[in-house]
């Protein structure tokens, strides 16, 4: 039986005290929890020691790569094409990707669009995607290349569980000991899977707010430069922007609302926050792939990015034409005096919609496809009393009270406002470069 070269107390007790873990050991804490010699109940002291005290730049950048170097890592060396890839934070009504993979695959350039399953508040690109019938998550490394390489462009598909298996572990661990909002762990899990799918580029979508998982702006943009430092370290080309989440993006929130949407985004129309986003990301991704020329929005009124939709969609055996479900039952609020939408704020939206049925509350639950909320006005806009304000949709009348209570005192309609008071400040505020 070989000798451990490290002690987990030891490692623990360095970080505790507020000290730099040496490469070696914490290399060597990463390789040990993944294999079972450190144990869970160790990792959580050593996860709760990052918590407090933080780790620099150096450390982040290690443990990153340790994470990375636990399991396999991709290469799209092979691909005749550039790859560029984008990753969100997440948050309410965030069905970007959708729009955004065959919008720039539409250029000639490879999207390898590794997505997950949402949970709680925050909605899974796949589970939307699953909204329509046939489409399929699961694809072999050997049809995502072809998919990649031929003349679709782009895959949005399930992740490899060989990827980052230790991050994996770890996230899990997190999730139940109160260490998850911690930025070198935030950081390092979401760019140890991102530089192990080998993409070329990176762009960062960062959001804070009220509906985003780091509400907090200076937060946020301490994350975005963490992890822009990370891949510039690991040779990704990576930038970040910055955007505003405390109004949900666009005017659905849910499953198969979201890729009607998307749909509307693709060819030409949409709403007009969802758009400039899909816009703006295209632009910085295609920029990192060297066309920082192209005609983004050009592209979408002509409806060349729809085409590669449908290419997607249909490469992954769904039916881009089949009709998405819709939910048996609905309820409307409506404004209760005229004037102007002065707050709708987005965490207890992206509640309300779980409630509805549109989130899990554990991995393996399942989502309803047609559950979730439609808005019809947004803050800024004038409201008329008795109009619509937003639809909440269910397969179920019985989820309704408990969704209503989650939007308690979350919108407001100002009677006394003046026409354009209470509109949103700028969506992108800010970019990140390494």
């Amino acid at each position: 039986m070989s000798v451990e070269p490290f002690d987990a107390v030891d490692v623990i007790r360095a970080k505790r005290d507020g000290g730099q873990v040496p490469e070696p050991a914490l290399r060597w804490m990463v390789d040990a929890y993944t294999r079972g010699y450190v144990s869970d109940a160790q990792m959580a002291s050593f996860a709760m020691a990052i918590y407090q005290r933080g780790m620099v730049r150096d450390e982040i950048r290690v443990l990153t790569d340790a994470m990375i170097n636990s399991g396999e890592r991709m290469s799209f060396a092979g691909l005749s094409k550039q790859t560029v890839d984008k990753h969100s934070t997440g948050g309410v009504g965030d069905k970007i990707t959708l729009p955004l993979a065959p919008l720039v695959a539409s250029f000639g350039v490879a999207v390898p669009q590794l997505s997950g399953r949402g949970l709680g508040h925050t909605g899974g690109t796949l589970d939307k995607l699953e909204a329509i019938p046939g489409w399929r998550a699961a694809l072999s490394n050997e049809e995502m290349f072809a998919q990649l390489d031929g003349d679709v462009g782009a895959v949005i598909c399930a992740a490899g569980s060989g990827l980052a298996p230790a991050d994996k572990k770890l996230y899990a661990l997190r999730d139940v000991t109160g260490t998850v909002d911690s930025i070198p762990l935030i950081a390092s899990s979401i760019m140890s899977k991102k530089i192990a799918e080998g993409t070329g580029a990176l762009v960062l979508d960062v959001k804070f707010g009220s509906g985003a998982f780091m509400q907090d702006y200076a937060m946020a943009r301490e994350l975005a430069e963490t992890m822009v430092a990370l891949g510039t370290d690991s040779g990704v080309k990576t930038s970040a922007l910055l955007t505003d989440m405390n109004v949900p993006l666009g005017l659905t929130i849910g499953n198969a609302n979201e890729v009607r949407e998307s749909i509307e985004v693709l060819a030409g129309g949409g709403p007009a926050d969802v758009r400039e986003l899909t816009i703006a990301l295209a632009q910085e991704m295609l920029a990192l792939a060297g066309l920082p020329d192209a005609d983004v929005a050009g592209a979408l009124d002509r409806g060349r990015a729809m085409d590669s939709w449908r290419a997607m969609i249909a490469a992954q055996g769904g039916d881009p034409d089949a009709p998405l479900p819709v939910a048996r039952e609905a309820h409307v609020v409506t404004a209760p005096v005229s004037g102007v939408m002065s707050k709708l704020e987005g965490l207890p939206f992206g509640i309300a919609a779980w409630r509805l049925g549109a989130g899990r509350a554990r991995a393996e639950d399942p989502v309803i496809h047609s559950a979730g909320i439609d808005l019809h006005a947004k803050p800024g806009d004038q409201v008329v009393a008795g109009q619509p304000l937003f639809t909440l949709s269910a397969e179920d009348v019985s989820r309704f009270p408990r969704a209503l209570e989650a939007l308690d005192g979350a919108w407001a309609v100002d009677a006394e406002a003046a026409p354009g008071a209470h509109a949103p400040g700028p969506l992108v505020r800010e970019r990140i470069t390494g």
